[in-house]
């Protein structure tokens, strides 16, 4: 008899040791789980500026290498939301007392209500405006600038002249006031105004009407036509992802949730998480793998609209990428004339949105997978960001988190050198692979003209942004649109690839 039994005691013994080792991996996956790293482009830049590719190796500087220029291209740092999204969470705050009212009524169980909801208003019901830069997106920029100034001390050790150190940013004031929040941080202890000894400097803008460096994106009639009609499409792309999540949390909670509610829920999340550091609340409604997808919805949305989903999107970009090829021009010339120090710019300090960060991000070959840099020089579309749990690069949160940034600085090395000049890239301060210059972040300054900025030159902003009267419109391609919808339906599916599509 026990040898008959033993067999079965040992199979459930076996059982349950799978259970329990199942549970300890999904627990400790969970416990990993960070929900302040998962917030597309309305992550905080302290959450996640040390996250780095670990499998990327960073070039030693060779020994004799100096830093001659410095350009920067900042987002501005951690905002309120605008008028338009608080008085979005004040319907959303009107909704739940219906939906709490209903469980009231349908005698729901007290388990099923979140506690933080019975009594939960909008953190911003009844602010006029919004928009503004928040004192933890000041922060950002303060003691970003001094960790620029501390770790290039040869770049920042002349006496103050905006022709030396131009600080330029958009006329939208949470750009402005982060580009003035930068500059103090920057020049701060070298003033004598105040205890702290800061200085006045100047922070100049051009014209929203005409600024086609910082925001070519908005003076450009194509891409603004080309948003307008494609921005329903992408909303009905992320369409799928939104219906499933709230069906999960109607049930899970056993709410008459609409698909608005999920929506506003989920930026309801962003906002606590950044700006009030409460991750306990609307983030845990969700779970992980509902995070994960929904982040995904905002890093697709990123993608399409603002990143590598159509060449227009970054091509639009090349007036700032000459601007900076020019700065680094002139700083060459400076040093082969051996011009006196304090007579020509050693940085230039630039501010503005994400909508500049991304496509200058893509204008230099940042964040591609495999043979994805031949494919953007030939302007073939990408394949889209791979679904959760799958690995991706494109990840909104690492692109363009509130004050992310990208510095490209010029060394000048000795003569014995490979070359005599020399660009390194840093992303959110640490350097980054550059595709188009074999994989390096320090990279020959003739090559990196010649391989990732030349191919981009041909493309002139005038002509690329004038809208053709004359063009017939173009039929909308049914077919492609199918086919994602298809591949985005497949919400568990995770082998059915993208086609690639640009829309």
């Amino acid at each position: 008899m026990l040898l008959t039994r033993l067999p079965d005691k040992m199979t459930l013994a076996a059982a349950v040791l799978l259970l329990l080792l199942t549970l300890v991996s999904n627990s400790r996956a969970d416990r990993d789980f960070d929900v302040r790293h998962r917030l597309s482009t309305v992550t905080r830049y302290s959450a996640v500026k040390d996250i780095v590719d670990n499998s990327f190796q960073p070039t030693d500087i060779p020994v004799g290498c100096t830093p001659i220029h410095l350009n920067l291209v900042a987002r501005h740092g951690t905002r309120s939301p605008t008028k338009k999204r608080m008085r979005e969470l004040e319907k959303l705050a009107s909704h739940i007392k219906e939906l709490l009212k209903d469980a009231k009524e349908k005698n729901l169980s007290p388990q099923k209500v979140p506690a933080w909801l019975l009594k939960w208003e909008s953190p911003w019901k009844g602010k006029l405006r919004g928009g503004e830069l928040d004192t933890k997106g000041e922060e950002e920029l303060y003691q970003l600038g001094i960790r620029v100034r501390e770790r290039f001390p040869d770049l920042f050790n002349e006496e103050y002249h905006p022709d030396v150190y131009p600080i330029k940013t958009t006329q939208v004031p949470w750009a402005s006031t982060s580009a003035v929040a930068f500059g103090m941080g920057l020049f701060s202890g070298n003033g004598s105004l105040g205890l702290a000894r800061h200085r006045a400097f100047a922070v100049t803008s051009e014209s929203r009407a005409s600024d086609i460096t910082l925001r070519f994106f908005d003076c450009c009639q194509t891409y603004k036509d080309f948003r307008k009609s494609h921005e329903p499409a992408v909303v009905k792309l992320k369409e799928p992802i939104i219906a499933e999540i709230t069906s999960a949390l109607a049930k899970r909670y056993e709410f008459n949730f609409t698909r608005q509610d999920i929506s506003s829920l989920w930026f309801l999340c962003k906002q606590e998480t950044t700006l009030l550091d409460i991750t306990d609340q609307a983030c845990s409604l969700f779970s992980p793998t509902e995070v994960a997808l929904l982040e995904w919805t905002d890093d697709l949305e990123v993608f399409m609209l603002k990143g590598y989903g159509k060449s227009l999107n970054y091509r639009m970009g090349v007036p700032l990428l000459k601007d900076v090829i020019q700065s680094m021009d002139q700083a060459l010339k400076a040093k082969e004339d051996n011009q006196a120090p304090g007579s020509y710019e050693k940085a230039r300090l630039r501010f503005a949105h994400a909508e500049t960060v991304v496509p200058f991000s893509c204008l230099l070959g940042l964040f591609l997978e495999g043979s994805d840099f031949q494919r953007i020089q030939k302007e073939e579309p990408l394949d889209f960001p791979p679904k959760p749990p799958k690995n991706r690069s494109w990840r909104g949160s690492i692109v363009a988190p509130f004050a992310g940034n990208n510095m490209l600085v010029l060394y000048s090395c000795p003569a014995n050198s490979s070359s005599k000049y020399f660009v390194r890239a840093l992303h959110n301060e640490h350097p980054i692979a550059m595709p188009g210059c074999g994989g390096t972040d320090f990279c020959p300054f003739e090559v990196f003209k010649e391989s990732i900025v030349s191919p981009h030159l041909k493309h002139d902003y005038n002509t690329l942004c004038q809208v053709n009267l004359d063009q017939p419109k173009q039929k909308p391609e049914t077919g492609k649109l199918l086919k994602l919808f298809r591949w985005l339906f497949s919400f568990g599916n995770d082998d059915i690839p993208s086609d690639g599509v640009e829309l």
